[in-house]
């Protein structure tokens, strides 16, 4: 029995209909030199049932809370039933990448049942005519509460269930897993009365840790504006209302070499800049085709690990978060990745000033229902005002394992990612490389984005661009110069406008 941390429990009380706060990392598997033909679904679940002590994920549960006036415990569920949670279903004929997206963005859509295990397990079937997966491929589409993990745990929730060989394991597994009984009334309430008792102690001493960091920092700050005087931020775009309980979703998948080569173009720049350049390029032109691109450049929330070093097992999510200039305002792609490269640097030292593991602390100085209700109050303050917005989306890089790795005899062929969408964030863009691949997955409010095939082919025009001027060395020829020419008057003509609106109808969603 485990007591949540405050940060987890924020993602218990962030979950409703509209807004299931799960993660659900997908990935694509070659099953063409498994030695005994192809995968079946009962090696599938034998292969988590062999893993499951690898993770204590896998079987634990909520249970108490007292009334949101502390947080709830994780209890392994004495119920626990394996074949509820690996499910299996198949694409209908012909089974394109359409078909798929569409698929992924239903199961995504759909809330965990927070009574049980927070996880479950889609074995996808029928994906045939998906162009650049080998035939016969397959893949596992996964759902794991935001309270559970975060990027990096669940990392090694892919690790728990793969092997390094493409050999099943033969050796007889020890697992002493025993449930347990969730805790009584009196333990709950007896802890909740000593924690908050203890939780005013908390804040004041992670608040005296807090002021010089935040002098610190914004001393920081103000040497920076001084040579870069900061610009205005921007409002709210369409991705920035109220969500509905619907989504759409799609993904470009790159080589993990080749975008690894475009950093050298910029010095310092890191491979999450030529990320958060390609995303600002692809927002860029999509809301310039429903001309509704803001004249000052549009941020990204950008989560980043604040574990200790080689403590990566640590319990709970431990996230910071950074804000980054997403340069939208910038037409050309190579000065946008080096405006991306500065912003990202001077964000990176701001929040190495302030202690983003400090900030973390904070909120284990607050009471959860506090923490809930602040919450819901600023959400609706910033819903229903026209303020101007410090992060407009999300941008989460998660390196995943690049040696190769296997499930039931079949190899990882790729992976890429969905993540939770909230109101006021309706678009989120999940990050994950591994296998030589990097995808930029994005997950949206369908009513904020009917068109997410529009949305996937600006990104990859965004990125086509960056990777045409690195090539020439950034120096925009006439050709380029001619075609930019070509795509503002297109656009300020209504011509885009409309393929967008033909884009909508075949969409993915």
């Amino acid at each position: 029995m485990q007591q949540l941390t405050e940060m987890d429990n924020v993602f218990v009380q962030m979950e409703s209909t509209r807004s299931p706060m799960h993660i659900s990392p997908v990935i694509f598997y070659d099953q063409s030199e498994v030695a005994d033909g192809p995968v079946r679904f009962k090696q599938i679940l034998e292969v988590f049932r062999h893993n499951l002590h690898k993770s204590a994920v896998f079987r634990r549960k909520l249970a108490g809370g007292a009334l949101g006036l502390d947080t709830p415990y994780w209890i392994e569920d004495a119920d626990f039933d394996l074949e509820f949670h690996v499910r299996h279903i198949a694409l209908p004929k012909p089974g394109d990448w359409r078909q798929l997206c569409i698929l992924l963005a239903r199961l995504h859509a759909r809330g965990l049942d927070m009574t049980r295990p927070l996880w479950e397990a889609y074995v996808i079937e029928g994906l045939n005519e998906v162009e650049g997966l080998p035939p016969h491929s397959f893949a596992i589409m996964l759902k794991v509460h935001h309270a559970a993990i975060d990027g990096v745990s669940g990392a090694e929730i892919l690790s728990a269930i793969h092997s390094p060989s493409p050999e099943l394991p033969v050796e007889p597994v020890v697992d002493d897993w025993q449930g347990e009984q969730p805790p009584s009334t009196l333990k709950v309430w007896s802890n909740a009365y000593l924690n908050n008792l203890k939780r005013p102690v908390r804040f004041v001493e992670t608040l005296g840790k807090l002021v010089p960091n935040l002098i610190r920092a914004n001393r920081l700050a103000g040497d920076r504006d001084t040579a870069h005087p900061p610009k205005s931020p921007a409002g709210k775009t369409r991705f920035n209302q109220r969500v509905s309980a619907f989504r759409v979703t799609d993904a470009i998948i790159l080589d993990l070499a080749a975008v690894r080569s475009l950093k050298s173009a910029v010095e310092g720049a890191t491979v999450n800049d030529v990320i958060v350049s390609v995303v600002g390029g692809g927002l860029r032109k999509y809301l310039q085709a429903k001309g509704e691109l803001p004249a000052s450049s549009l941020s990204c929330g950008a989560p980043i690990n604040v574990r200790a070093e080689r403590n990566s097992e640590s319990i709970g999510n431990q996230v910071g978060m950074m804000t980054i200039d997403m340069a939208t305002d910038i037409e050309e792609a190579l000065p946008r990745l080096r405006a991306v490269t500065e912003h990202a640097r001077e964000s990176k030292a701001y929040s190495s000033a302030l202690g983003a593991k400090t900030m973390l602390e904070l909120s284990q100085g607050l009471w959860p229902s506090v923490v809930g209700i602040g919450m819901r109050a600023a959400t609706l303050a910033a819903v229903s005002g026209e303020m101007a917005l410090p992060v407009h989306t999300v941008v989460s890089n998660v390196p995943g394992p690049q040696m190769p790795l296997y499930l039931a005899g079949a190899r990882v062929h790729a992976l890429m990612g969905l993540g939770p969408t909230t109101d006021m964030m309706g678009l989120f863009h999940a990050v994950i490389s591994g296998a030589g691949k990097i995808s930029i997955n994005f997950v949206c409010c369908r009513e904020m984005m009917p068109d997410p095939g529009f949305y996937r082919e600006c990104l990859q025009q965004a990125y086509d661009e960056l990777e045409a001027a690195v090539r020439a060395g950034g120096k925009p020829g006439p050709r380029r110069k001619a075609a930019a020419r070509a795509r503002s008057k297109s656009s300020s003509a209504g011509k885009v406008k409309r393929a967008t609106a033909t884009r909508g109808r075949r969409g993915t969603g």
